[in-house]
């Protein structure tokens, strides 16, 4: 009788202990940006000094735990010859977001930036000690960061 109230205890722990670390991945840090001060940098190629653009209809998140949480789904409205002076990225791949945040969507980002559906442009260096943040941009306007 008492293994079996052991067992119990250990399983309900391992329980709760496995649906608080969940919790605490996917929903306890992040938080979201407020659209109004939403702020897209963009770095020139000429220059390397990175430039704030307007971004519209922003949707972000990020996290004060880590500088790699950041995520945002938004429009820019330049065109392609604007875009032409800023630095392209290669290689770059997108970071799976949680899933609740669904206007972004790693997996679809990333097969287009693969393919040059979308081209990848350095947003700003050293967000944090070598984390860079990047922006996929789409030749309607749609944007990730």
């Amino acid at each position: 009788m008492g293994g079996r109230i052991l067992i119990t205890f250990l399983l309900a722990t391992a329980v709760i202990a496995g649906a608080l670390m969940y919790y605490l991945q996917v929903y306890a840090y992040y938080e979201e940006l407020d659209p109004g001060q939403a702020e897209v940098r963009l770095t020139q190629a000429a220059t390397g000094e990175a430039v704030t653009v307007e971004p519209g209809n922003f949707r972000g998140i990020d996290s004060d735990s880590s500088p790699i949480r950041y995520r945002a789904c938004f429009d820019l409205a330049l065109t392609a010859e604007d875009l032409a002076a800023f630095e392209t990225v290669e290689g770059a791949e997108p970071r799976i977001a949680p899933g609740w945040f669904d206007c972004f969507d790693a997996a679809a980002l990333g097969a287009d930036i693969e393919n040059g559906a979308a081209t990848v442009y350095m947003g700003q260096r050293d967000v944090t000690y070598g984390i860079d943040r990047v922006v996929a941009v789409y030749p309607d306007g749609r944007a990730y960061s």
